[in-house]
Formats: structure tokens, sequence, C-alpha cells
């Protein structure tokens, strides 16, 4: 291997490794890396259960079609599982000549020269690494003169130190957003009880008083009817709004132009109201600024609609320079950001300022009586 060609392909292995910050893909960059570094059939990653097992087991070189045939792996994998125990490397000519090979089920390809390694942050070992059939070079033709060699081993053993780290960080990454995702339902739930429940409240009593009314009073049993009904309203606007904030997982999946495109067609067709969207040059951002700047449009959405008597918001995402750009604009009745500020009164303009503050961005609000509202929010690139 020449020693530039090497050190480009070192370096790709270990940038692909930090790219993402999702354990599941990080795991996979892992194995797919370690494998085409080296040069091998076949590579695997087990990840402990604690109880001397595997909770995950990552292949790269096997096809799905495969994977299916041959079935279930049992709990523990012969010399990988002995892997988790010893946290020591291991090279061999020929893995079933080993004292733990136990044999594979029938549609496992068949392995010989095997190359093992642990993958550790200190004394725990975070997963165990192996790869399989290194190929041979043209020229080569007995199975001995190809397997790997001791500069393979230490240059699985740097791939794994740097493995750890990038492991260790998808899995702190991923507490912290669980963390993020608890936070955000208690905040909801604290939101569902001020708003919705103190509605439903009200709407139990107002129900009581009409029926106590109906004959002594029927004038006044029909106002408190009709009270019952914007009652009715305004707590399924309350609900229809948590229920939107309850379902960031489209974020996961489609993304976030996708899923405010779908949300703004979903309200354009609930409201009289005419909601637009567009969006220009955007890529895939960090799952934090997506999250905020969802967050953001969503309550500046609820504003426009529920407040601001608006008849048209347009909301656009565009990207600005190495940032992204979110505005959302309306032609509402308006209001002067400073008296609202001085009355205490927070339209979501606090919770909007704090989303983007936390990941780096602004947010600013322009407004003014019988003028409308835009309110913009960018964050940052990488």
């Amino acid at each position: 291997m020449a020693p530039r060609t090497g050190f480009a392909a070192v370096s790709a292995a270990l940038l692909a490794m930090n790219r993402t910050l999702e354990v599941r893909d990080v795991l996979q960059t892992i194995v797919s890396s370690a494998r085409e570094l080296l040069d091998a059939r076949y590579a695997a990653l087990g990840v402990p259960d604690g109880q001397g097992g595997f909770a995950q087991f990552i292949v790269d070189g096997v096809s799905d079609r495969q994977w299916q045939a041959i079935g279930p792996l049992p709990r523990q994998h012969g010399v990988l599982a002995a892997m988790l125990h010893d946290a020591t490397p291991v090279r061999l000519a020929d893995v079933r000549h080993h004292p733990h090979f136990v044999g594979w089920p029938g549609a496992h390809p068949e392995l010989t020269d095997f190359l093992g390694m642990p993958i550790a942050d200190g004394e725990e070992v975070l997963g165990a690494l192996f790869l399989a059939n290194k190929r041979c070079l043209p020229g080569q033709r007995r199975r001995e003169s190809c397997a790997f060699t001791a500069e393979d081993e230490e240059l699985l053993r740097l791939l794994a130190q740097h493995a750890a780290i990038a492991l260790t960080n998808a899995r702190l990454y991923e507490r912290s957003r669980e963390l993020t995702i608890a936070e955000e339902r208690a905040r909801l739930a604290h939101e569902l009880h001020d708003a919705v429940a103190q509605k439903l409240f009200s709407l139990r009593l107002t129900a009581r008083a009409a029926a106590t009314l109906l004959d002594r009073d029927p004038v006044r049993a029909r106002q408190e009817l009709a009270q019952v009904a914007t009652l009715a309203a305004e707590a399924a606007d309350e609900l229809r709004a948590a229920v939107i904030e309850l379902r960031p997982a489209a974020l996961d999946e489609d993304g976030l132009v996708a899923t405010l495109s779908a949300q703004t067609q979903v309200l354009d067709r609930a409201h009289p109201a005419t909601v637009s969207f567009t969006s220009q040059g955007v890529r895939a951002l960090p799952a934090a600024q997506e999250a905020a700047l969802l967050r953001v449009a969503q309550e500046a959405l609820h504003n426009a609609l529920r407040h601001a008597e608006a008849t048209r918001v347009d909301v656009r995402l565009d990207r600005r320079g190495a940032g992204t750009l979110l505005r959302v604009a309306d032609d509402g009745v308006g209001f002067d950001p400073e008296a609202v500020r001085r009355a205490g009164r927070r339209l979501g303009l606090v919770s909007m300022r704090d989303r983007a503050a936390a990941v780096g961005g602004t947010l600013t609000v322009e407004s003014a009586p019988g003028k409308g509202t835009v309110i913009e929010m960018e964050v940052p690139g990488g």
C-alpha cells in the first residue's frame, strides 16, 4: 500500500465515522470503513448487551438475501463473543482452528483468515469488530500469502480507537436528544394543562349553568350555550396546535423542507387564510437546528392564523450564505413589539428567541399595528 494512498484512505475512513451522530449509522460506517480500508471480503461489529451477548450485530459484505437465509444468530458468537471478555486483538490464519470456534449456520459464508479488534473506551468494551477473508492481490494464489498482517492489525487498532470516540459521541448525542424530547414533552404537558384543561373546565361549568337556566331563563340559557360553543372552538384550536407540536418525528423521516411543506398545506386547507411555502437551496441541517426552525415556524403560523386575523401567510426557507433563513410573513393586524413587551404579553416571542439562541441562531421580529408581521430566524452553517 503506497503511503499517500494509505493516509488518504485512513483519513477518509475517520472523517466518515465522525460525519453522523446517529448510533446505528456510526456502527455501520465503522464496519464498512474497516472492510474497505483493509480490503476484506466480510466485516461485522457486535455491540455487547451487558449479559455476555450482543444487543446489536452489524455486518458488511453479506447481501440482505444471504442475511435472511442465515436466520437468527445465537446470543453469543464464539470467537467474537470471547473478545468481549478478553478485550484483546485476535489475528488468525484460519478462524476454524480457534478453540472458541463453534461453527456457523448452513447459509453462513465460509470464513478463513480472521482479524478481530475490540472497540474500547477505557476499560469499557463498546463493541467487537472483526474482518474475515482478506482479498488476494493479483498474482497471489495461496490463501496464506494474502492473510491479514501485523500492519493490518495496527491499522485496525487505530481505526478502533477513533471508532470508540465516534461511538461515544453518538451515544452522548442521542442521550442529549432524549433529554431534550423529555423536556419538550414536559413543556407541552404544562401548556396543555394551562390552556386546554382550563378551557375544558370552563366549558363544563358553562354547560352546567346553561342546563340549570334552560327552564327558568331560556334567553340566558341560549347565551350560555353560545359561550359553550366559543369555548369548545378555542379548546379545539389549542388541542390542534399541541397535536401539531407533538409530531416532530416527521423531521427524522422526511426532513425539514418536506415537513414544513406538508404542515403549511394542511393549514392552508384548514383555515380561510392562504398559507404558502417556498424553499430554495436548503440542505439537510443538524437535527437540533431543524427542530428549532420547525418550532419557530409553527409558533409564527399559530400567531398569524389565531391572533393576527391574517388573510395570507407566506413561509420561506432559503439558504443564506453558509446558513439557513426562515421567514414567516403575514398581512394581519400586526402589533407594537415594544408595547407587547411592556404589557408582559408573550405571543410566543420569548420561546422563539430561546429556541433560536439554543442552536446558535438569531430571531428578528418586525411588526406594527395594521402593517402585518415578519418573523425571521437565521441559523449558521456547519
